[in-house]
């Protein structure tokens, strides 16, 4: 028991492309080394593409396909684990090491049910019998607060929310009390409120037991509030390593000064958007009801106006009903009752009603790029194919409109032969967003468009947006659970709980006070960087009252 429970010694992890004409590999981490101690959680943060995930997996002795350890030793609890057979090495995962990834729509089977799936991992390791591994199931979905924990397992990944869907994956990773947990952006699909009793979760389970793990991130805020450690990485490089509040406190390198710096800031600045030459509608929606067969009224009663040129940004909760309503809007989910006109034309309520010109102008960004990009399709093919779809074209015009795209998002032109695999998850967003560029809109619904990228990178892409806006009058509704990026890029703001919108208006009056009490919680939930921020909070609970969530209790005090 003596020693590192995990030691990574010069580690290299190289992305090896073969063509007909020569093998082309580039570093994706160049001799990066760390160690982690029993118990201890050393956080991984830096800018998308910077080495996280690739590190994160690598700790588990796996690579992603196309890329191959070139040099180094990844060395758990004595084990090398370059050395250690296949079969070994899938009687360690899910029972001695963990993995949380970072999209859990593209982690999930989508044919079974989310009990049966935590159930399995127990009794393929052969912990429990499945009657005695679906409560254990059920067990855990209570320690996350997912909703009717008794039946939750009952249901199919496409029937709940992105948020729940993230907690059941870290109920999974849970399931065999494991040694490392290796955290991949866990909360990145969470509303703040959601996200920092997930978080509360994990700690508690990390200290009950005395798992180590590695949790990977580009929220500052966040890995404050659960690192012992902080490793701070740029390009595959580790540019420096420390004890939590000695990064904070005290940084070294001017790259970390500059990540501290950002998510440091104590005020937001208002994006405002200039002024609309001719203020009209763009969207109408009057009256939406909308639902699933397991949740019939998941919209009530929705009623808003955008006008061109504007931002409204859709703020809630987990679950409010915020992905719902983009669904809605881009003709994915029939609403039940109500209308939407757009432009002044009623909106057909099914997507394949619509014309080809009312679905060029109406775009919609995906909160999960890994289910919204084709795996086998390179960079080219994904957003060509919007470029060709609406406008055509040589083959020659379509590339070097595709390689302008890519500029536009901040994405090299060489990126354009590249798969979807070879991409970060950073990447993968922006490639997304590229796509829907390709169709010159004149409304873009983004959902979550911001909550996979690093603070610089997004910064960048919402001042992308801005500008775009400002030159060609487009029209955003921006869906988001980030108050920060509320107050950046919004003009508008509506708030939703459970399916109704509870505050809608100018974002100076929605924010002012008073405000809504929902709004209000979800203010005081934004993460600060205090070490001792969660802590605090934790503490708040047990005084209050220990079986109240810790969302209820962020306003008590304050």
């Amino acid at each position: 028991m003596s020693g590192p429970l995990l030691r990574i010694e010069r580690l290299r992890v190289e992305a090896i492309r073969n063509s007909r004409f020569e093998t082309v590999s580039r570093p994706l981490v160049d001799g990066v080394s760390l160690s982690l101690q029993r118990g201890e959680v050393l956080g991984l943060i830096g800018e998308s593409g910077a080495g996280k995930s690739t590190i994160g997996l690598a700790a588990m002795g796996y690579v992603r396909p196309g890329c191959n350890i070139t040099a180094g030793r990844v060395v758990f609890d004595g084990l090398d684990l370059r050395k250690v057979a296949p079969v070994s090495m899938r009687s360690l995962w899910g029972a001695r090491i963990a993995y949380v990834a970072q999209s859990a729509a593209a982690s999930l089977n989508p044919a079974m049910r989310l009990g049966y799936q935590v159930a399995e991992v127990l009794v393929l390791h052969r912990k429990m019998d499945w009657v005695t591994a679906h409560d254990r199931a059920a067990t855990l979905f209570a320690e996350l607060d997912l909703p009717s924990p008794g039946t939750f397992g009952e249901r199919f990944p496409h029937q709940v929310s992105g948020g729940q869907l993230q907690r059941a994956m870290i109920a999974m990773a849970m399931a065999c009390n494991p040694e490392l947990l290796i955290l991949d952006e866990p909360t990145t699909a969470l509303d703040v409120t959601t996200q920092i009793e997930v978080l509360a979760s994990v700690r508690r389970l990390l200290q009950k037991l005395g798992t180590a793990a590695i949790y990977i991130t580009h929220d500052l805020p966040l890995i404050v509030q659960m690192a012992d450690r902080i490793a701070v990485l740029r390009n595959g490089q580790l540019v420096e390593e420390g004890a939590t509040r000695a990064i904070l406190e005290r940084p070294i390198e001017d790259y970390t000064r500059r990540l501290i710096a950002t998510q440091s800031r104590t005020e937001i600045p208002q994006i405002t958007v200039s002024a609309i030459v001719r203020p009209q509608p763009i969207l109408s929606v009057h009256r939406i009801d909308a639902g699933y067969r397991t949740l019939p009224r998941a919209l009530v009663d929705v009623s808003f106006t955008l006008n061109a040129g504007e931002t409204l940004a859709i703020v809630g909760a987990s679950g409010s009903g915020k992905s719902t309503l983009a669904r809605v809007l881009c003709g994915l989910l029939p609403q039940i009752s109500g209308s939407i006109e757009f432009q002044g034309t009623p909106l057909p309520r099914a997507l394949q009603h619509r014309t080809r010109d009312q679905l060029r102008r109406i775009q919609m960004i995906y909160q999960t790029p890994d289910t919204a990009l084709n795996p086998s399709q390179r960079v080219s093919r994904i957003i060509g194919r919007a470029v060709s779809l609406y406008f055509g074209g040589s083959r020659r015009a379509v590339q070097e409109r595709v390689a302008e795209l890519l500029d536009m998002v901040g994405l090299p032109a060489t990126y354009a032969t590249r798969l979807p695999r070879e991409l970060s998850g950073g990447e993968k967003q922006r490639v997304c967003i590229a796509r829907a560029l390709a169709a010159r809109p004149d409304l873009i619904v983004c959902d979550e468009i911001t909550s996979a990228l690093d603070p610089l990178v997004a910064d960048e892409i919402l001042c992308l947006l801005r500008s775009l806006q400002e030159s060609v009058n487009t029209t955003y509704l921006f869906i988001t659970h980030n108050i920060e990026v509320v107050r950046r890029i919004a003009s508008h703001v509506a708030v939703i709980e459970s399916g109704h919108i509870v505050a809608c208006g100018p974002i100076d009056s929605v924010f002012s006070l008073p405000r809504h009490p929902h709004l209000d919680l979800l203010l005081s939930a934004v993460p600060t960087m205090d070490p001792e921020w969660l802590a605090t909070i934790e503490a708040r609970q047990i005084n209050a009252d220990a079986a109240r969530p810790i969302g209820q209790l962020l306003t008590i005090g304050q």
